[in-house]
């Protein structure tokens, strides 16, 4: 039978096979990837959760990316994050919610054809977010809130349709009649001529293409408000971050009971001897009266002490005499020259800019040098001193004031703290947006290293990888010195070089003339006499008010701005659903506010770190190791506290001190004896008593947050007070001394041990403040202090440079400090006993040491032996040491003699042989370390 059929299904056929021949249509967001994404990724990357700030529930999320970046790039799978993720199985981290290869190859395909919104999608568009960077990088230097050339502000949309002389800036809908268009596409803006003058860069292609196409859709403006903390709990950061003990706030702890309570002062005993009872040992016996006394000399001052101190502490027999000895040490000075160091190592502070190779000097950096000094010996309560440091500016308005107080000086002086790290920005190739960020970020990893004891710098470019701190806690924590630290507002380093072209301050200058009215009056009276000294200025931090907007920097890149975020401070430090709340600091001030609410936030007395990271490190200094050994890094990668409950305990001490009774003692005890003495312990050892207030004079008093209190707490302890010596059992149970069962035999440092030898030499000249002292670069490459009338000042005087440290602070580990130093070096190298043995400084202190002790104990030899330990290292020779001395001085004598010629040739090699001996005490162990 014929098929009549046939061209039917042949045509059926054809079409049929056109249809398979056809490819499939592509994949759609809606109906083939969010599902998908929803189904293995939005558990962690959505509305609820946004790890990494991204959100892949949405579209717009998906095409927004997160903190590392975009996380597609339309038509380019290969260069998209989200595809290469799930591509090499990455993403997700669980193997059970791995995408299937056809759910990997529906990703790539969407990717490919371009990652297309569907019609009529909203939210995906260019804002004025996306273009306000671009003018803050390029324009606004001439066009902005400091210089507004030709009328003109480009830093808001409002402004730019507003324009200046030459009419509007910018037509919504028409890209081709807007002026900034026409002017940036024609190379003239910003003019290149001027680049390096106001530290800008040329348009990129790509970033003119972002403002044609956001004026082209009407420049449209959204209202998107900065994320804040609000009273919504934290997406990012949950409670159970939160439950590390770090970050929780200290808790109040039980004095432990122990066995021995005979070896018990007050509560830290308590604390340490129940570790130690714990693996079976217990404290060592105490140090002898004269360890103790330079021990705490040098703890205290980081001077010996005088051979008339010397002898009235052993003299002294009353039962509190050591207690004594630490509030005379508290209330010197030299406490405050001491510890003033160690909180200059943490600021960063030096007297030299850094970074360029030149190097160049900060005039005014002393200042806030002798404020801390001043400070710790006032004993200036620590939440003061860090009120003051971070925002001294708006504790009180200095501008409005009448006349320039001490505090108000003060205050400002102390926001120094806040420019000490290295600053290039003054040049013409290094004041760029880039710089001036590197300098930003210096600033906030010396506050988050100093007084938070976190590593922040890792948050700069991506969220923590261990701590619970989000990119976007490092950029709420930029806005919080937004006001005063601002990259697009920015405040040059007052330096005139004359190294090659440089560019113009826009903004007002760096320093400050508010010295106190003592000083402006001196200075103002000298001038009117004829006078040229340099105006006495300030360098110090202030809020300017007007800060720009602060965009999440996608990997710390400033090219790649992401979402607009305000002030705030590490959530995982709070409860994640309370405000950061900023005020003004008074009414009717320019000034946001913003440092200030910080400060408060810091010092409150419930913050978790605070007061913990400043106690461990005050125990370091005076034990060798800190509670916990990681001073900067309290978060989950530090090393965990040794004596958990001691740090909360000291904490809370520190802040709200409250009488404690002495523990409990152990049951069964009858008539205990001190090991030291023999005597019935509970008549020998003195309970925990507070004694009435001492505050500035060393008193153990009731001031919250008092530094000398916590000093003579510790130091009046029976485990500060233990010999160094190590025991058999103690080597084998506690070897590297972490249970506190033996005292810390210690080193000099650079400071110590420089201000110890021009001590004894009896050329220390202890003015104190003012300007640093010069350093001279010799030719053969030292570097050395540039003496003064009455010999040389301590270390922490003289000038310290960052590329050119003094030979001698160099050598003994002093720091560069690139931004600053938490804990310094420790080594022990050759070029340290070759330069006390050789350098020409050092050979000149012995032979001035050597004329000090033939003063005091004429031309006889076993005298001399005395006077050179007495002063050298406190104590008395033994007889052995005595007879090996004189022996030792008369050989000396004899080889010298050979040597010279002349008249007087005996008188003479006698005290060159006593400059020798004195010399080689310098160079001796008892000399340089204190047990």
């Amino acid at each position: 039978m014929r098929c009549t059929h046939l061209p039917l299904c042949a045509l059926s056929l054809l079409v049929c096979g056109a249809a398979l021949a056809a490819d499939p249509p592509a994949p759609s967001f809606q109906k083939d990837v969010r599902p998908l994404l929803e189904a293995k990724c939005v558990r962690c990357h959505g509305e609820k959760v946004k790890k990494a700030d991204l959100d892949l529930g949405t579209l717009v999320g998906v095409l927004k990316g997160g903190e590392s970046g975009p996380a597609v790039v339309a038509g380019k799978p290969d260069k998209s994050p989200l595809y290469e993720k799930v591509h090499k199985g990455e993403m997700p981290p669980a193997k059970k919610d791995a995408l299937t290869a056809a759910e990997v190859e529906t990703l790539r395909k969407w990717i490919a054809d371009g990652a297309k919104m569907p019609a009529g999608s909203v939210g995906g568009g260019i804002t004025q977010h996306d273009v306000i960077p671009i003018m803050l990088r390029h324009c606004t230097a001439c066009h902005g809130r400091h210089k507004q050339e030709a009328g003109l502000d480009l830093r808001t949309p409002a402004a730019m349709l507003r324009g200046g002389k030459s009419g509007p800036a910018i037509v919504a809908g028409q890209p081709a009649e807007s002026l900034v268009v026409q002017r940036v596409s024609a190379g003239a803006m910003p003019p290149p001529k001027r680049l390096v003058e106001a530290c800008v860069k040329p348009v990129e292609k790509s970033e003119l293409e972002t403002l044609t196409k956001w004026i082209a859709a009407g420049a449209p403006v959204v209202d998107v408000q900065p994320d804040v903390a609000t009273t919504t709990p934290d997406t990012l950061v949950t409670d159970k971050d939160r439950d590390f003990w770090a970050f929780r706030p200290p808790q109040p702890v039980k004095v432990p009971a122990v066995r021995d309570a005979s070896r018990v002062r007050n509560p830290i005993d308590a604390f340490v001897l129940a570790k130690l009872e714990a693996k079976g040992l217990t404290f060592s016996p105490e140090a002898d009266r004269v360890t103790l006394l330079r021990r705490a000399y040098f703890d205290l001052t980081g001077l010996p002490p005088e051979p008339a101190e010397v002898k009235a502490f052993l003299e002294d027999t009353s039962p509190n005499a050591y207690e004594k000895l630490i509030d005379r040490l508290l209330a010197s000075p030299r406490y405050g020259e001491r510890w003033a160091r160690y909180w200059l190592d943490l600021a960063g502070y030096a007297d030299s800019e850094g970074k360029r190779e030149q190097d160049l000097p900060r005039p005014h950096a002393w200042r806030y040098r002798d404020y801390v000094i001043r400070s710790f010996n006032a004993d200036k309560p620590y939440d003061r001193f860090l009120m003051e440091q971070l925002a001294g500016d708006e504790l009180a308005d200095y501008r409005g004031a009448k006349e320039i107080t001490p505090e108000l000086y003060d205050n400002l002086v102390a926001t120094g703290f806040l420019r000490m790290t290295p600053d290039a920005t003054w040049a013409n190739i290094t004041g760029f947006v880039p710089d001036r960020i590197e300098v930003m970020a210096d600033q906030i990893d010396v506050l988050g290293s100093a007084v938070l004891g976190l590593t922040m710098k890792c948050a700069r470019c991506h969220s923590h990888k261990f701590d619970p701190i989000p990119h976007r806690d490092y950029y709420r924590l930029v806005a919080v010195f937004k006001g005063a630290l601002d990259e697009y507002d920015w405040l040059k380093p007052e330096i005139r070089p004359g190294i090659g072209p440089e560019s113009v301050d826009v903004a007002p200058p760096r320093l400050l003339s508010f010295v106190t009215a003592a000083e402006r009056k001196a200075w103002e009276a000298q001038k009117t006499a004829g006078g040229k000294a340099p105006e006495p200025k300030i360098q110090a931090m202030w809020d300017r008010g007007e800060p720009s907007p602060t965009y999440i920097y996608r990997r710390g890149d400033y090219l790649m701005p992401g979402a607009l975020v305000g002030p705030g401070v590490p959530s995982v430090l709070t409860d994640g659903k309370t405000p950061f709340e900023i005020r003004p600091p008074w009414p009717g001030a320019k000034q946001t506010g913003r440092r200030l609410a910080f400060a408060k936030w810091v010092t409150r007395p419930d913050h978790p770190l605070t007061a913990r990271v400043m106690v461990n490190r005050l125990w370091r200094h005076h034990f060798g190791t800190g509670i916990v050994p990681t001073l900067a890094n309290f978060g989950r990668t530090g090393v965990p506290p040794t004596h958990p409950e001691l740090l909360d305990w000291l904490a809370r001490e520190f802040q709200d001190p409250t009488p404690q009774p002495p523990p409990p003692r152990g049951e069964g005890e009858k008539n205990p004896r001190d090991p030291i003495t023999g005597k019935d312990a509970r008549e020998a050892t003195p309970t925990f008593t507070p004694l009435p207030s001492g505050k500035g004079a060393g008193g153990l008093g009731s001031s919250p947050w008092s530094l000398k209190r916590l000093h003579k707490l510790i130091m009046t302890s029976t485990t500060y007070r233990q010999s160094s010596a190590i025991n058999p059992d103690a080597k084998k149970l506690d070897p590297a001394n972490a249970l506190y069962s033996r005292a810390p035999l210690v080193r000099l440092d650079a400071e110590a041990l420089y201000d110890s030898l021009l001590f004894v030499a009896g050329k220390l000249d202890e003015t104190r403040g003012g300007p640093a002292d010069a350093v001279q670069v010799r030719k053969d490459g030292l570097v050395t202090p540039a003496g003064t009338a009455k010999g040389w000042r301590r270390l922490v005087y003289v000038q310290q440079t960052r590329k050119q440290p003094a030979t001698h602070a160099e050598t003994f580990d002093f720091p560069q400090m690139n931004p600053n130093c938490i804990e310094r070096r420790d080594s022990t190298v050759a070029p340290q006993a070759l330069h006390l043995m050789n350098n020409g400084m050092v050979e000149q202190l012995a032979g001035e040491f050597a004329k000090r002790v033939r003063r005091d104990a004429g031309g006889y030899p076993a005298r001399q032996v005395e006077a050179v330990y007495v002063l050298a290292l406190s104590r008395a020779p033994t007889a052995e040491e005595k007879k090996l001395g004189v022996e030792a001085l008369e050989r000396l004598a004899d080889a010298w003699e050979k040597q010279l010629t002349g008249e007087g040739v005996r008188d003479a090699a006698e005290r060159k042989a006593l400059a020798t001996y004195c010399h080689a005490v310098m160079n001796s162990a008892a000399f340089l370390y204190v047990d």
